[in-house]
This record gives structure tokens, sequence and C-alpha cells, in this order.
């Protein structure tokens, strides 16, 4: 795995490219010179997770044969305050999937995702409490 980035203006806007050449652009807050064009870095990180728990989530209803017709969630994280790194110290997030869909697969696949498959949730564990929960709105 590779990532290039690059400077984009004269502060701290970015733009990161992988090996397939997709792109994504990050800056910093006007506070530490930036002008927020792009998402932070410790949001993508935040970013990640999501990512990383969806793909997760997808895969394992689609193995037990579950009709999601959509997934949607929010991930909140809490970071230290005072310090310099500010590591998170409490991440939640919260799942909305939406399917007529079993509420004992739907931890099941929630519980893989965050205990054994994720790769971002198990790095972020080390310094942070990850929580979540999940509703299920079932089709009309």
């Amino acid at each position: 795995m590779q990532i290039k980035i690059k400077r984009l203006n004269d502060a701290t806007h970015l733009e990161a490219t992988n090996e397939a050449g997709l792109t994504l652009q990050m800056d910093g807050s006007p506070d530490v010179g930036g002008k927020d064009l792009g998402m932070r870095p410790m949001q993508v990180l935040l970013t990640s997770l999501g990512g990383c728990s969806a793909m997760d989530v997808i895969s394992i209803l689609k193995k037990q044969r579950q009709p999601l017709e959509d997934i949607q969630f929010t991930l909140k994280g809490t970071r230290e305050e005072g310090k310099v790194p500010a590591l998170f110290s409490k991440i939640h997030i919260t799942y909305d999937l939406y399917g007529n869909l079993d509420e004992g697969k739907v931890k099941r696949a929630i519980d893989l995702s965050m205990e054994q498959y994720c790769s971002v949730t198990k790095t972020l564990e080390k310094t942070a409490e990850i929580t979540y929960s999940f509703k299920i709105h079932p089709s009309s």
C-alpha cells in the first residue's frame, strides 16, 4: 500500500493519492493556518473506521442472506483534552440499517466487524473506548 501526498496551496491544503489514482483532500482549521478546504486528518481517521466497519457489515449481512436495503451511520469521536497529540479517547458509532432484517444477525454482523475483522477498530481500540448502537428501519 502506498499513498502520495502533495500540497495544493501555500498553507495546509493537501491531496492524498493512492496507487489507483483515487484522491482525498485534507486541510487544517483556520486556527492552524488552514482554510477548511478538506477533511482534517483526525476526521479522515474516524471516516476510515466507518468505512471499514460498513464494508464488513455489508459483506456479513450479504452472507447471512439478509435483505439490507441501505446502511447509514454516524460516528462521534471524543479526543483527549489539553494533550498533544490529542488521541481519540471515546468513539461511538450509531448504525441505521434499512430493510426487513433479523436483529440478532445485525448484532452479530456488527460484533464481528468490531471484534474481529475491522483493522481500523483494532488500531483505534488501543487508545479509545469504541461503542456502538444500532436501529433497524423495516421496509414498509
